[in-house]
């Protein structure tokens, strides 16, 4: 079973479609970065997931329920927190939760059990107004969890954290699959994040689902080359005009990607080239697969109009 699956979903608002034909395919128990830059459908996406828009087309399922059929029993499933963590500031951390906690009509001891989970039960009696914006992030995220749902929807958990916010939540999503027995769905635009944190990756561009899968199999994708060169727009170009994968990364980076049996031979022919056509290379330095690189690799073949498997 599938923590969450979707065919053909769509989405359009007044003519243009904003998510076109997503099929997702998140695993049980673990952690699913859904990433792509902002306006590539990601929050639109997760907020098709959670009922709170209606599909134009296209099927959902949240740990096995259907979301039309079914919705309140796939919904049951779930905790999220879209955009932001709206919390009452004049109130307590402690009574921030005990509102939901009435709500879902759950016993008191919960509020413990999840403020356990993101260690805050020491600040719970302070007013949420008096947070950090890391500790609001870690108090929705604990209201999130009331009623042990086995799928949790965070949207940009780290957005606006400082450094040490962004380690702690890091770490804290890190361990939540086993924590609560479940999967957690975790949509960013910081491809970095979430390549410390998951599992599994997803990558939206322009409302389509361009790639996903195990982040081990997304990396694994063939070695990578930096090249130092001095016009790397046009060295990228003349290099993928020759066969060859590459595109640049900043004003003087050719990203070049070989196999991972052919490094060396690969490398020398693409120095050869740029050098024979009078770019000047000034470094050629082997480079660690990121999921930039598979963001940026993807992009190239969308592009060149190959079809890729979702």
């Amino acid at each position: 079973m599938l923590a969450i699956e979707t065919e053909h979903l769509t989405k359009r608002y007044a003519g243009r479609t904003v998510v076109n034909d997503v099929a997702l395919r998140v695993p049980m128990g673990c952690v699913y970065g859904f990433l792509g830059p902002n306006g590539a459908g990601k929050t639109t996406t997760m907020r098709l997931l959670l009922g709170l828009l209606r599909a134009d087309a296209g099927m959902i399922q949240l740990v096995g329920h259907d979301l039309v059929q079914t919705r309140r029993d796939a919904l049951a499933q779930v905790g999220a927190f879209v955009e932001s963590a709206s919390l009452y500031d004049h109130l307590t951390g402690r009574a921030n939760l005990d509102i939901t906690r009435r709500l879902l009509g759950l016993p008191p001891g919960e509020i413990d059990r999840v403020l356990e989970i993101v260690d805050m039960r020491n600040a719970a009696r302070a007013r949420a107004g008096t947070y950090s914006l890391g500790m609001k992030q870690r108090l929705a995220l604990a209201r999130t969890m009331l009623g042990s749902p086995k799928l949790l929807l965070l949207d940009e958990p780290t957005n606006g954290l400082d450094p040490d916010g962004i380690i702690a939540m890091r770490l804290l999503i890190r361990a939540l699959p086993a924590q609560i027995g479940g999967t957690v769905f975790v949509s960013s635009h910081l491809l970095t994040e979430v390549e410390q944190i998951a599992d599994h990756a997803g990558m939206m561009r322009d409302g389509r689902l361009v790639v996903q899968d195990e982040v081990r199999v997304l990396l694994g994708g063939g070695a990578i080359v930096a090249m130092t060169i001095d016009e790397p727009e046009a060295g990228a170009a003349l290099l993928r005009a020759r066969g060859m994968g590459a595109h640049p990364v900043d004003d003087q980076t050719i990203h070049l990607r070989c196999r991972d049996d052919a490094l060396i031979q690969q490398t020398a022919m693409a120095n050869r080239i740029l050098v024979e056509a009078d770019f000047k290379v000034s470094a050629i330095v082997p480079h660690a697969r990121t999921l930039e690189d598979v963001y940026h690799d993807t992009l190239a073949q969308v592009s060149s109009g190959e079809r890729l498997a979702a």
